[in-house]
């Protein structure tokens, strides 16, 4: 590693969302390049995963308020290459990933107020609290590295971290074969469980047999998916369920569970990009009658991060993060028409810079 400062240019370029709330609206500007405060250290971002998250953003579609001048991406990676006076512990040419809430440093705090994240982060450059950041593992890339901070944790943190953690040989139901899906259907291999996946598209189950699933379902030519499920168990249900969908599909997650199953609920995307009547399910009374743990994931702690990374780096062949396409900067909207088209196994990255090829 050069001992030389890297050179930081007094402008950079990034993607905002714009007026219009459309993939197309999306427009780059320069903007100046932050200087790091006290704890903060600035960051060269290398490589950006997408979410949903950043598709309801651009689509007018997120729940929480945000500027114009939003950039829809959350999931920033890269190497530092400027440090604030106070910052101990990092080194410029590290190479970092940022926590996706920038002050959870544990899972047992519980103050609403420390809950808070970067809304998008500048695609070239991003200061962040030198706290909130945690070392890329060593065999993965910075595009690999990109997919960790809000996907990859998302799934870690309920499955294989939290207080209802994965055992061998129980079954669990996955939704679909996206960024958090083909996470958790690795986990659920290396942790010996056995992996359900439905998906719509057979060609998506098979990318999933091949990575583990024990079995598949196409709920587009199965729409009754809970049954089969419950057939695939003799009956009795599913052990857990990753909901990944919401109210459009949680009423057949109810349905799939045992008796005392759980069900992760992740995702809300049915609810707020599905153009179709999305029900009301009532929760309460099969979790009294059914006695189901339901349980809300919102991504982890930075301590949950350093402990992922470390799985990560203790399983290196079989967590190997499933990306389904690159993209340039300069065609990050194409990228997210890809993520739009729902076409995708994994996760969707656009690499930046003039060196997006370096790793």
């Amino acid at each position: 590693m050069s001992s030389e400062a890297p050179y930081i240019p007094a402008t950079a370029r990034q993607f905002n969302v714009g007026k219009v709330r459309t993939i197309e609206a999306m427009t780059i500007v320069e903007v100046p390049v932050p200087k790091p405060r006290a704890t903060e250290v600035l960051v060269k971002v290398k490589a950006v995963s997408l979410q949903y998250r950043d598709m309801m953003i651009i689509m007018g579609r997120y729940p929480l308020p945000y500027a114009a001048t939003t950039v829809p991406c959350s999931d920033g990676v890269g190497q530092i290459v400027a440090l604030g006076e106070d910052v101990r512990g990092w080194s410029v040419g590290d190479r970092v990933m940022p926590n996706f809430f920038l002050d959870l440093m544990s899972e047992n705090v519980k103050d609403d107020a420390i809950m808070n994240s970067a809304m998008g982060a500048v695609m070239p450059g991003m200061l962040q609290e030198y706290r909130s950041l945690v070392k890329i593992p060593d065999h993965l890339t910075y595009a690999e590295a990109s997919t960790l901070p809000c996907a990859g944790l998302t799934a870690f943190a309920p499955l294989l971290d939290g207080p209802h953690r994965l055992s061998a040989g129980e079954t669990i139901l996955i939704q679909g074969t996206g960024g958090v899906a083909t996470f958790a259907l690795q986990m659920a291999v290396v942790a010996g469980a056995v992996p359900i996946v439905i998906s719509s598209s057979d060609d998506k189950l098979e990318h999933a047999k091949a990575m583990g699933a024990r079995h598949t379902i196409n709920y587009s030519k199965n729409p009754d998916w809970d049954v089969a499920v419950k057939k695939l168990t003799d009956g009795k249900g599913c052990d857990r369920v990753l909901e990944l969908t919401g109210n459009l599909t949680l009423q057949r997650s109810i349905n799939a569970v045992k008796l005392g199953g759980l069900i992760d609920i992740i995702g809300l995307l049915g609810g707020r990009m599905s153009t179709t009547q999305v029900p009301d399910v009532d929760i309460i009374v099969p979790a009294i009658f059914k006695q189901i743990i339901f349980r809300g994931v919102y991504v982890g702690s930075v301590e949950q991060f350093a402990r992922f990374a470390r799985f990560l780096s203790a399983h290196p062949d079989a967590t190997r993060p499933k990306i389904d396409k690159a993209f340039k900067f300069e065609e990050a909207p194409a990228a997210f028409a890809h993520m739009w088209g729902k076409t995708h196994v994994g996760k969707i990255v656009v690499r930046i810079g003039e060196d997006e090829d370096e790793e």
